[in-house]
């Protein structure tokens, strides 16, 4: 399974926002996808990023999530 949170903090400069979702044409679903959240705490965790927002479906489960670029 790829690095989804991790491939968006590749792409970012240190101190932009940028939203992490699901890409229907990587294969990505909104099931799959709830992992990215796990993978967001891990690069927060080390003080990569600040996760700002995280948005949930009327399901509950996760559909973006809004990062801030540390380091």
């Amino acid at each position: 399974m790829r690095d989804i949170a991790h491939e968006v903090y590749e792409k970012m400069k240190v101190g932009s926002t940028a939203w992490i979702r699901p890409v229907a044409a990587k294969g990505d679903t909104i099931e799959n996808f709830q992992i990215a959240h796990e993978q967001a705490r891990q690069l927060a965790d080390e003080g990569l990023i600040n996760i700002a927002t995280v948005k949930r479906s009327e399901d509950g489960l996760i559909d973006a999530i809004r990062i801030l670029k540390l380091a």
